[in-house]
């Protein structure tokens, strides 16, 4: 370790001002092109020879040690959220790191850095994969609608449509470390589903013939009161969360609003959960629209799987900490977070750990969110996450092959699961009104 430390210590103003540089120029899923440029070329400084996403953002480099073993990924999210409150947004695109992405992507060229330094690899077997990878936050679904209907991407995660284009082929075991107020790990986080919503009606003068029209405005707000009504019906071990949002309300004020548009999630614990109450929210918002006469567009896209973080990968990270970090407590609690995110895709089918950094304060994804200690969230986050190599790597790769040899999957191939996710996809309008005044209603 105190080679390791030394490694990485020499790069802390490269690591420091990385983390700098990604915060005041931040950027939304997909559109990360500052970014990952930035972090393209100081991995290209260091001597890595790096393979561009094609289309679209990130990277990622592969390192052979030379000797035998499995193959590790390490990530670090490029995308910013959208909190135009923030006292440091983008006056432009109220887009800001309130989510410690560029914590993550400061640490990432650290380990990179390290990695080239004078024995650091002699330490590993096997490979070991860096990458900096787009669009974790599941924002913006319209946008990705959009390239998605292009041919620009398959999946609105980036660690999906990375998975799906065989970027992360021949890797065995997969971690990622978020920032947050101290180190610690939990048992996972839930899956989601996303929405996309539009209500159709009929435009008319609001003040001098509103009844010619059918206001999809009314229509939207039934239909979130009717999804608010049905929350006494979510199980609490189902860990169930459902928030949408008026992304369009209408065009202007002296007309009947003629479409409507929401986003929404449907958060949960299990695939299983996540899909009995996308249902019922679908019964409720077609209901809705039933009720005023219009009718209702839903797209139902495969969000994020349910994360399960390994249990014999928890116990690398303590051991890592306990390595790396002296002065630091790591904290493991047996919750399961209300957050998602896409390395629970990647936890079906290989062994990963997404724990957390200290050096943050304030709410994430609110306005008071700030990287306070960065020698904590990057600089001692990348002896952690090196020291995690070790664990894994050193002696053969013996811990690796041990974890990669207990592991179950929930899928048994990428194949298997990509399958599954497609599976989710739904569209089209969910109403057909009949000429003798009947409807017939399709939920999913």
């Amino acid at each position: 370790m105190k080679d390791i430390a030394k490694a990485v210590d020499k790069y802390r103003e490269l690591i420091l001002e990385a983390e700098r540089y990604i915060w005041k120029n931040p950027e939304t899923g997909y559109k990360e092109f500052k970014t990952s440029k930035y972090l393209e070329e100081n991995f290209i400084k260091l001597g890595y020879d790096i393979v561009k996403a094609e289309g679209i953002t990130g990277f990622y480099t592969c390192v052979d040690t030379g000797r035998p073993g499995p193959e590790v990924l390490i990530l670090g999210e490029l995308d910013s959220i959208i909190c135009p409150a923030h006292p440091e947004s983008d006056p432009q695109t109220g887009a800001v790191h309130s989510c410690g992405h560029n914590a993550q992507c400061a640490t990432l060229l650290g380990i990179a850095a390290a990695l080239k330094e004078d024995g650091i690899i002699d330490k590993f077997s096997g490979k070991i994969r860096l990458c900096a990878v787009p669009a974790e936050e599941l924002l913006e679904i319209e946008y990705r609608s959009k390239l998605k209907k292009e041919g620009k991407i398959k999946y609105y995660g980036g660690k999906s449509e990375f998975l799906s284009r065989g970027y992360f082929d021949g890797v065995d075991i997969a971690f990622m470390v978020h920032t947050s107020g101290g180190y610690a790990v939990s048992r996972g986080s839930v899956g989601c589903i996303a929405k996309n919503i539009i209500y159709k009606g009929k435009a008319a003068h609001a003040g001098g013939s509103p009844w010619a029209g059918k206001n999809a405005l009314y229509a939207a707000t039934c239909g979130i009161n009717a999804v608010n009504a049905l929350r006494e019906t979510f199980k609490e071990p189902d860990l169930i969360r459902v928030h949408p949002i008026v992304t369009h309300g209408g065009d202007m004020v002296n007309a009947i609003p003629e479409e409507v548009r929401l986003e929404s999630y449907i958060r949960g614990k299990t695939f299983d959960a996540i899909l009995s109450e996308n249902k019922k929210v679908n019964r409720a918002l077609c209901g809705a629209a039933l009720s005023l006469g219009n009718n209702i567009e839903i797209i139902d896209i495969p969000g994020y799987a349910p994360l399960v973080n390994d249990p014999n990968m928890i116990e690398v990270a303590k051991e890592a900490a306990e390595l790396a970090l002296p002065d630091y407590e790591f904290k493991v609690n047996d919750a399961i977070g209300t957050g998602s995110t896409d390395m629970g895709d990647l936890s079906c089918i290989m062994p990963v750990i997404h724990p957390y950094a200290a050096g943050a304060k304030g709410t994430g994804h609110g306005n008071n969110y700030y990287i306070e200690n960065p020698e904590a969230a990057c600089v001692e986050n990348a002896k952690w996450q090196i020291a995690m190599l070790l664990v894994l790597l050193g002696n053969g790769a013996e811990r690796a092959k041990k974890i990669i040899e207990e592991f179950k999957p929930l899928f048994p191939s990428k194949e298997a699961y990509l399958e599954y996710m497609d599976a989710i996809n739904s569209s089209g309008d969910r109403i057909v009104y009949n000429d003798d005044g009947t409807a017939n209603v399709n939920i999913g």
